[in-house]
């Protein structure tokens, strides 16, 4: 019987869980023997293996995070972390490992299958979005509708009080959480890292506001786009228009997953086990015009990074 591995690595995401379940289960289905590795790539370091059942995986998919949990690994970062890990793969027989994470996680996955013989499939589950082969990533969906309910919490009161608010949500290098958010929330201004804005303009557009009754305006920014403080102090000096900061940080991480969610860690896991079945060899899968893909590892990674600025257009004409 073919033995594989499953593990999570990088931030966690909601539909990790249901990913997992929906992996184990249809890789037992199909008369694969299942482990699983706890903490991601420092856990295969440590050979931290064992054996999944389907009971292993019962009364996860609602859960947010990660049941195997995540770690970052240094030694893994090095040649002998990564051979030690394969050796431990070796050892238990396991000659395929499913990996479930982002950029860096799918990076670790291809260098276990460069040097060292070890299939890898790699399932996209990483809140940012910023996989460019895949139309959405695992836990996506969910993170947006959390800050979607933040900044529909935070405009009620700044109606209240005739006041500005930043938001701030994740996304260092990509903006598809301000963008999605910012335009379901009805944002005057996104800000985010892939897009030059001009804060006197911004400003202006507070003033503009205010002389026409407008009492409120909500800014939604992405933690790449620049240093908040500064840009706060600098558009309520300009404007002088009040503007309170709400970092959602972390929370937008966790929580039980959307139906969105669910369903599309079903659709990728069960692909994911379909390609090994098939003899399919260091791939990853994803989701592309509502249709579900496999593409190499090496051809996914290379891809470079877009931002939809059509949409991100869009999102300034409906803010007018």
């Amino acid at each position: 019987m073919k033995k594989i591995a499953i593990l999570t690595s990088g931030g966690d995401a909601p539909g990790m869980n249901a990913c997992l379940r929906a992996c184990v289960r249809y890789a037992i289905y199909n008369n694969l023997e299942v482990y699983g590795v706890e903490r991601g790539y420092l856990g295969l370091i440590n050979d931290d293996i064992f054996p999944m059942n389907t009971r292993s995986v019962s009364g996860i998919v609602q859960r947010g995070g990660t049941i195997l949990k995540s770690a970052r690994s240094q030694e893994f970062c090095t040649e002998e972390g990564i051979k030690k890990a394969a050796a431990n793969l070796h050892v238990h027989g396991i000659t395929t490992l499913i990996v479930i994470g982002g950029d860096g996680t799918f990076k670790g996955g291809k260098a276990l299958s460069d040097n060292y013989d070890v299939n890898v499939i790699g399932i996209p589950g990483t809140i940012d979005n910023d996989l460019q082969y895949t139309d959405f990533t695992i836990g996506f969906d969910t993170a947006v509708n959390t800050c979607l309910w933040a900044i529909n919490s935070l405009r009620d009161t700044m109606d209240s009080h005739d006041r500005a608010s930043l938001v701030e949500v994740m996304g260092r290098h990509c903006g598809d959480i301000a963008l999605h958010a910012g335009i379901c929330g009805g944002a005057e201004y996104i800000l985010t890292p892939e897009v030059p804005f001009d804060l006197d303009e911004i400003a202006k557009g507070l003033k503009r506001g205010g002389s026409r009754g407008k009492t409120s305006n909500m800014i939604v920014f992405a933690e790449g786009a620049g240093n908040r403080d500064e840009i706060v102090k600098y558009l309520s000096e300009k404007s002088g228009v009040k503007i309170t900061t709400t970092r959602i940080g972390h929370i937008q991480r966790g929580g039980s997953p959307t139906a969105f969610d669910r369903m599309l860690a079903v659709r990728l896991a069960t692909r994911a086990i379909d390609c090994i079945l098939q003899g399919k060899r260091n791939s990853v899968v994803g989701i592309h015009n509502n249709q579900i893909i496999d593409m190499p590892i090496k051809d996914a990674l290379e891809l470079p990074r877009s931002f939809d600025k059509r949409l991100y257009e869009i999102a300034r004409v409906l803010a007018l």
